[in-house]
């Protein structure tokens, strides 16, 4: 028949290793925990200032604890003192005065001690687990994950992550994460972005999103080979999720044509990503360094831009498009006008050449004149070329002014001197 010690012995070995059966922490963060908890309740049952040892034998499932007690003839102190007739039990050698190392015996532990062992040793394991948890996830921000739907709480969902290297992980995906067109079922795979790791005692550690703009970045990289080795680069992503999605992509190398490459043949690389993204649509434009040419390939499927006016000062454009294309340009509810802005950067104003304030003529007319200088400016221009080439110098100047103040003496002195005219008398009528 087993003594009492040894059953409880059993029984609290058989408890450990039902926890560890049930966690995945490395044996010593076990160990470790179990010894933290063991001391606790020794030092509670036989004073703070006792010197407890454990020794934990995983591997020969045995659990010892001792503490150091002085052999005296009349025990007055029952946590640091023996008495000599139960010492002599342990070691027939031991002399009163002598120190001996006494196995804690369980039936000292009240109900109460036990039990909060269990919760200590359990806190132990979830603050072991939470460290490693951080540990591994710490700076892996902006990263995809994989995990599955486990449950709902309220409004936010908890996703299971596939096991890591080191134990399986909950993540939080709240409901400001999750496109408003979604709804997901217990079991559902689910590529996330990492969006936060927290280094807390309560809660989940890790926030994930499926809303974010770099999300389908990441799905690029991860479904297109050249981006994943850099021959295609993804510059901006615009989204709204759950529907409609642009990627302005560009080609590091020449010779490749950047959205064939992430369209794939028959669509099959971007299919991939439309279904993780539960049918959100899709666009993969051109990059260009040419902001007129950005705008007009972000407002796709629109064509035939006519004319696009910037604005650099406060980052608008004003597109005219034709009159056929205007619904198209601006999209159901304004939606390709909106994610083409936030594509470029830039604050798109779309008109249609009815609405234009001015004809597309006038729109034009400036550029022309600037390029071909009209007639009257090539008149004006001979004009001042002739008169620069008739202009006189300083010395005819002076000369013709003295000519003309001779001139103009000898005329008033001609005028003054010169005889009147007589009119005939009546005497000379006569003769």
């Amino acid at each position: 028949m087993k003594n009492k010690t040894q059953e409880r012995r059993e029984s609290l070995q058989q408890s450990i290793r039902q926890m560890m059966g049930h966690t995945d922490l490395p044996e010593d963060v076990f160990v470790k925990a179990i010894e933290e908890a063991l001391r606790v309740i020794a030092l509670r049952h036989y004073g703070p200032e006792a010197k407890v040892s454990i020794d934990i034998q995983l591997d020969q499932e045995e659990i010892r604890c001792h503490v150091p007690k002085k052999v005296v003839d009349i025990m007055k102190d029952f946590s640091t003192e023996i008495p000599i007739e139960e010492a002599q039990k342990l070691d027939p050698n031991v002399k009163i005065g002598d120190m001996l190392e006494v196995e804690i015996n369980p039936d000292e532990f009240g109900r109460i001690q036990a039990q909060l062992g269990r919760q200590i040793l359990l806190g132990k394991l979830r603050e072991a687990e939470r460290e490693l948890v951080y540990n591994e996830f710490e700076g892996r921000e902006g990263e995809v994950v994989v995990g599955y739907l486990q449950r709902y709480d309220k409004q936010n969902a908890i996703v299971d992550l596939e096991r890591t290297d080191v134990l399986r992980t909950e993540a939080l995906l709240p409901a400001s994460q999750i496109p408003p067109s979604h709804r997901y079922n217990r079991g559902d795979s689910l590529r996330c972005l990492i969006l936060e790791v927290k280094n807390t005692l309560t809660g989940e550690q890790i926030v994930v999103s499926r809303t974010h703009p770099d999300l389908i970045a990441m799905l690029c990289e991860q479904e297109v080979p050249e981006v994943y080795e850099g021959q295609v680069r993804v510059i901006a992503v615009a989204r709204e999720p759950g529907y409609r999605a642009k990627v302005a992509v560009t080609a590091n190398e020449e010779g490749i044509d950047a959205v064939g490459t992430c369209v794939g043949v028959r669509g099959s690389r971007v299919q991939t990503m439309v279904r993780e993204l539960k049918n959100e649509k899709i666009e993969f434009i051109d990059w260009s360094e040419d902001t007129t040419i950005f705008i007009t390939n972000a407002l796709k499927p629109a064509k035939q831009i006519r004319k696009v006016e910037l604005n650099e000062a406060d980052m608008s454009a004003i597109v005219i498009v034709p009159d056929d294309q205007l619904s198209l340009a601006i999209g159901r509810r304004g939606q390709n006008a909106r994610l083409a802005a936030k594509l470029t950067g830039w604050n798109i104003d779309i008109k249609s050449e009815s609405e234009a304030p001015v004809s597309l003529d006038t729109l034009f007319k400036e550029d022309i004149e600037e390029e071909t200088p009209s007639e009257n400016a090539e008149e004006e221009s001979a004009e001042v070329n002739v008169a620069e080439v008739e202009e006189e110098t300083p010395a005819e100047v002076a000369v013709k002014l003295s000519w003309e103040e001779n001139n103009s003496d000898d005329t008033v002195e001609s005028e003054t001197t010169a005889e009147p005219e007589l009119e005939p008398t009546s005497e000379d009528e006569g003769n």
